[in-house]
């Protein structure tokens, strides 16, 4: 056998190994992937009409089985509950969807805001995923919104009867008077570059949240947003100088902080309480 043959032959051979070690890579390239297909198929979830079943007890056992309960954990009585999500479908800014109905969506929403719940909990509790959990908060977020409208307005400038019928105490005194400003701190969470900006008089980031509300007890208007170092007066200022801001009819007395009256340029007239005394100061 000459060099030429010989060359060959171990060519010949070589070519035979390298498709031998192709060849078993690709069995055992393709055993693996069909080991993983199986592996995926093997994993094995709960019914889905066994996992409505748990979800529904949990809700029931949320809402309908203790007031206190319901009150406690969604900050609202359950007759409240069934009736804003009756509102909310009336109007179509909710709808219940195959898998989640509109008093679990705004159970989800409420036990968050509410609870300052994670969306990891509250999709653990409920057995759902946190994705789940974070859509719908949106979607109950963007309705709640659009029915703010609705719902925090003035809806009377007469003069309440709690302060007609209480003659020598409140009337004649706060004739007129339709209803309560205040400043309150409600504690955020922002980035870090902007933690300055939003601490005041609390060891923690705030926002300094305007509110009013009427002798029922019913907000009226709520300016949200303002760092916690910025003035009550700043956050009055902005509201009244918004084109749809806080809207007073002109000669109506509002009861107020006295922190917020000071330095507003061009309020109209409003009770504020200083010193344990109510009197009315203009402006």
């Amino acid at each position: 056998m000459d060099n030429s043959q010989q060359q060959y032959l171990y060519y010949c051979m070589w070519k035979q190994r390298t498709l031998l070690v192709l060849f078993v890579m690709l069995v055992l390239w393709w055993s693996k992937k069909k080991e993983r297909k199986n592996r995926a198929k093997s994993v094995k979830y709960g019914p889905l009409v066994k996992r409505d079943i748990w979800r529904s007890t949990e809700l029931i056992r949320l809402i309908d089985t203790l007031e206190r309960t319901c009150l406690h954990q969604l900050r609202m009585y359950p007759a409240v509950f069934y009736k804003l999500c009756a509102h909310l479908r009336d109007k179509n800014l909710l709808v219940d969807t195959i898998h989640v109905s509109v008093e679990e969506q705004l159970a989800m929403f409420l036990k968050i805001v509410g609870q300052y719940h994670t969306h990891s909990s509250v999709g653990f509790a409920l057995w759902r995923s946190k994705e789940t959990v974070s859509r719908y908060f949106n979607i109950v977020l963007c309705a709640l919104v659009k029915l703010a409208r609705e719902i925090i307005c003035t809806r009377s400038t007469d003069t309440h009867a709690k302060i007609t019928t209480n003659p020598n105490r409140l009337y004649p005194y706060f004739e007129g008077c339709i209803g309560a400003l205040y400043g309150t701190h409600i504690r955020e969470r922002v980035p870090s570059k902007y933690v300055d900006r939003f601490r005041g008089r609390k060891p923690y980031p705030t926002q300094n949240v305007l509110a009013a509300v009427d002798f029922d007890l019913r907000f009226t208007y709520v300016l949200a947003g303002w760092e916690g170092s910025a003035h009550d007066s700043a956050v009055l200022h902005d509201a009244l100088s918004r084109p749809n801001g806080l809207k007073i009819p002109e000669g109506v007395p509002w009861s107020e902080s006295s922190n917020l009256s000071k330095r507003v340029v061009q309020p109209p007239s409003f009770l504020t309480k200083d010193n344990g005394r109510a009197s009315l100061c203009s402006y």
